[in-house]
């Protein structure tokens, strides 16, 4: 009951912090930090390229490779237009729930870190621990692909990852990649009644839609034979189509928002092979013809690697142990967890509260699910 109050007031804290993806997180990682050092932790603090944000990553223990990482990132999604019952950066108890931005998604995991921090302290011998908190996982992952970064440039591999995005406690193995783009159509604007004399952005980028809906149906007879994903197959989605001024108008400029959810790596290379084809055999010479500055570029918005399932997995073993669960599944939604195994890590996905309340108005983290967090945690002090 200690260590469920401690945590509480620590969740407390990290929902004031308003660190919306669009502001900065660093007061909350210089709060992580003072409770970390306090602990005798050792404590690497990295400012995003824009200086406004910053990844923690602390150790407590020797620093070697075969640690165990535990990873959440700071940021929130937005409150804007959202019918809250209570301020949603102040922790709000009501029969037996927890509300506030962030509560589920995932400051709730972060606290329950922070709480057992103290207790790791004490128990860690020969096997390090390792506290990593991200920025901007919400708009595509960018504060764990940088701490990947500066992890390859120290050497140091932690040998088991624990990502703590809300799975009701489940022990999660794997989830789909998530890749996002929009493709700019940039052509030649005109009066309707001559179309020949201009480029039309708009009809371009739809026959770039239509290529993408082509693909779309022959993703299905690529799908991995026994894949356990839902659908088992990997999806395109065509998010936003914009272009043009008026009816009259020859469109100069159009943009394709869509994105694609691999099940493996080849379906994204076949989907991208596909549509630079299609761009520089087919769309853009034909678009010079008529004007020879016409231009077509794809700005990636964020490409997160899925979490593939293996065979043989540490993080797996040991999470099931601590959890009792008899098997591990797999979710729809992604995590930065896949960043962390293309290093060379065993990663599982599994913290506490539900993703169905994360991003909503009155979010808010159950505290029987946060107290069997702390139970998994206190439970992993006897593997350092």
């Amino acid at each position: 009951m200690q260590a469920l109050a401690r945590t509480r007031e620590i969740l407390g804290d990290l929902i004031a912090f308003p660190t919306v993806s669009s502001e900065s997180n660093q007061d909350l990682i210089a709060y992580a930090a003072g409770l970390l050092e306090d602990c005798g932790a050792r404590v690497d603090i990295t400012a995003s390229p824009c200086g406004r944000k910053a990844n923690l990553f602390a150790t407590l223990g020797p620093e070697e490779d075969g640690g165990i990482l535990l990873s959440g990132h700071s940021d929130v999604v937005p409150v804007t237009d959202q019918n809250w019952s209570s301020d949603p950066f102040a922790l709000v108890e009501r029969e037996g729930r927890l509300y506030g931005r962030g509560s589920c998604d995932m400051k709730g995991f972060i606290a329950a870190t922070l709480a057992m921090a103290p207790l790791y302290a004490q128990q860690v011998n020969r096997r390090p621990v390792h506290f990593a908190y991200t920025y901007d996982e919400e708009v595509g992952c960018f504060g764990a692909q940088h701490l990947a970064e500066d992890l390859k440039a120290r050497g140091l591999t932690p040998g088991l990852a624990i990502i703590g995005e809300p799975t009701e406690m489940r022990v999660i193995e794997g989830h789909k990649g998530c890749y996002e783009y929009s493709t700019h159509f940039h052509g030649l604007e005109g009066h309707g009644s001559a179309p020949d004399l201009g480029v039309n952005a708009v009809e371009f980028a739809a026959r770039y839609v239509a290529k993408l809906l082509q693909l779309k149906t022959s993703l299905r007879g690529l799908a991995p034979a026994g894949s356990r994903f839902e659908p088992p197959w990997t999806t395109v989605n065509v998010g936003a189509m914009h272009g043009g001024v008026a009816h009259n108008v020859i469109a100069s400029k159009a943009q394709v928002d869509w994105e694609m959810r691999p099940v493996q790596a080849s379906d994204a290379e076949f989907v991208k092979s596909a549509l630079r084809q299609l761009i520089d055999g087919e769309l853009l010479p034909q678009m010079r013809q008529i004007h020879p500055e016409a231009e077509i570029t794809v700005e990636t918005i964020g490409e997160v690697a899925g979490l593939i399932p293996t065979e043989e997995n540490e993080a797996r073993r040991i999470v099931s142990e601590l959890t009792g669960a008899n098997g591990a599944d797999l979710v729809a939604f992604g995590t930065e967890a896949g960043i962390f195994q293309a290093l060379g890590m065993d990663v599982v996905v599994c913290g506490p509260g539900s993703i169905a309340q994360a991003h909503k108005a009155d979010e808010y983290l159950a505290l029987d699910q946060l107290g069997q967090c702390l139970g998994m945690l206190q439970r992993l002090g006897g593997h350092l």
